[in-house]
């Protein structure tokens, strides 16, 4: 039991988050490239992506796992982001910041759906049966390449409309 929850049920609610995660984070970069900051889709897309980092660290493990090292860069650059986003308003450098860091954490969340998949789908477990064969390393290889021109893309056009209703509070 994991919170309550049987091992199954909470790695179901963990794979959900996730999936939620990339989903909302795609349609929150794809948003970048037209300057629209989608407020509720990105408040989402933070949220599940920090759910799913610290979910991750609940299931049972003897010892630290590259997952978890990959939970901990993930959850400090969502604080980043976070506080780039909500405490800094996109202001200055900030605005940078914050896509990097949104950008990163979504990279994060989509390498661990690739080294997922390769671990648990049949037709990939089979091409890299220890994920260090060129097929992982290639898969794994273009969604970075991907992640860094979407990510350029979006600090070239990402230019949002700052609230100044916000900053006054700040």
């Amino acid at each position: 039991m994991i919170l309550g929850m049987s091992i199954s049920t909470f790695t179901l609610v963990h794979v959900v988050l996730s999936l939620v995660g990339i989903f909302a984070g795609l349609i929150v970069l794809f948003g970048m490239f037209t300057s629209k900051a989608f407020n509720g889709w990105t408040a989402l897309f933070l949220a599940t992506t920090v759910l799913t980092s610290v979910t991750g660290f609940f299931f049972p493990a003897d010892h630290i796992l590259p997952s978890h090292m990959v939970g901990v860069v993930s959850l400090i650059v969502l604080t980043v982001a976070i506080l780039a986003r909500y405490v800094s308003h996109l202001v200055g450098p900030w605005r940078w910041i914050y896509i990097a860091g949104a950008v990163l954490a979504l990279y994060l969340n989509v390498f661990v759906g690739v080294v997922q998949a390769f671990q648990k789908l049949p037709l990939l477990s089979s091409l890299a049966p220890t994920q260090s064969e060129p097929p992982f390393l290639i898969a794994q290889f273009v969604v970075l390449a991907i992640f860094i021109v979407l990510g350029i893309l979006a600090v070239r056009l990402f230019r949002p409309q700052v609230d100044s209703a916000a900053l006054g509070a700040a």
